[in-house]
C-alpha cells in the first residue's frame, strides 16, 4: 500500500519522514515510553533513523505495519507515532506511545479512532486489538476512550525486553463506531 495521510479534527497523521528524526529521538528517551514501548533502551539516534528509514518503508511495503506520527493540523512538531500491525492472519492490532509533554490532551485518542476507521473502511479489519502490559494505565484510558472493550488479561501474554509478561487485551469492532462488518456477528449468550 502507498503510504497516505489521515486528518482528524486537530490532527495529521503521516508516515514518519528523515526531519521527525530529532522529534522522535527526544520523545524516546522518556522512561515512561522505553518502559512500556518495545523500543530500544537506551534509544540512540540510530534507533530512530532506522526507524524511519528501514522499519516503517519495509512495514508499508509489505502491508505488514502502517505507521504514523501525529502531528497538529495547524502545524507544529510530532507529538505521536501509531501504527497498525498484523499480527495473525485476519486481525490487526495497535500500537501507540505520545511525547510526555503532550499527554492528557486528548490526542491519542483523536489518532486511534481514526487510525480505526481507516482499518475497518480501507484495510477491511473486522477487529482491531489493543495489548498493554497490565499496569499501563495511560494506554488502557486512551483504549476505553476510543471505544475499545476490555476483554481480560493474557498471562505471559507480551514479551517485553527478554522478559515474558502478563498484558491486558480489548478488542474494538466495526460495529463499535457505526461502521458495517463483511461478515455477520453473532455475539455469545450469557
Amino acid at each position: 500500500m502507498e503510504p497516505l495521510i489521515l486528518t482528524t479534527r486537530r490532527l495529521r497523521l503521516r508516515v514518519p519522514e528523515p526531519a521527525d528524526t530529532d522529534a522522535i529521538l527526544a520523545a524516546c528517551q522518556d522512561p515512561e515510553i522505553q518502559r512500556w514501548i518495545p523500543v530500544p533502551s537506551p534509544y540512540e539516534r540510530q534507533h530512530a533513523e532506522h526507524f524511519i528509514g528501514r522499519t516503517v518503508p519495509d512495514g508499508w511495503c509489505h502491508d505488514t505495519e502502517y505507521t504514523f506520527v501525529a502531528e497538529p493540523l495547524d502545524g507544529g512538531p510530532v507529538i505521536a507515532a501509531i501504527s497498525l500491525h498484523h499480527p495473525r492472519a485476519g486481525g490487526w492490532e495497535v500500537g501507540f506511545w505520545t511525547a510526555r509533554e503532550h499527554r492528557g490532551r486528548g490526542f491519542m485518542t483523536e489518532a486511534v479512532t481514526a487510525m480505526a476507521r481507516w482499518a475497518f473502511t480501507a484495510l477491511a479489519a473486522e477487529r482491531l486489538e489493543w495489548r498493554a502490559e497490565v499496569g499501563n494505565t495511560g494506554s488502557r484510558a486512551v483504549a476505553e476512550k476510543a471505544g475499545f472493550m476490555i476483554e481480560g488479561v493474557l498471562r505471559a501474554g507480551l514479551l517485553h525486553r527478554g522478559t515474558l509478561r502478563d498484558c491486558w487485551i480489548a478488542a474494538l469492532l466495526p460495529s463499535d463506531l457505526g461502521l458495517p462488518s463483511a461478515h455477520p456477528y453473532l455475539p455469545a449468550r450469557g
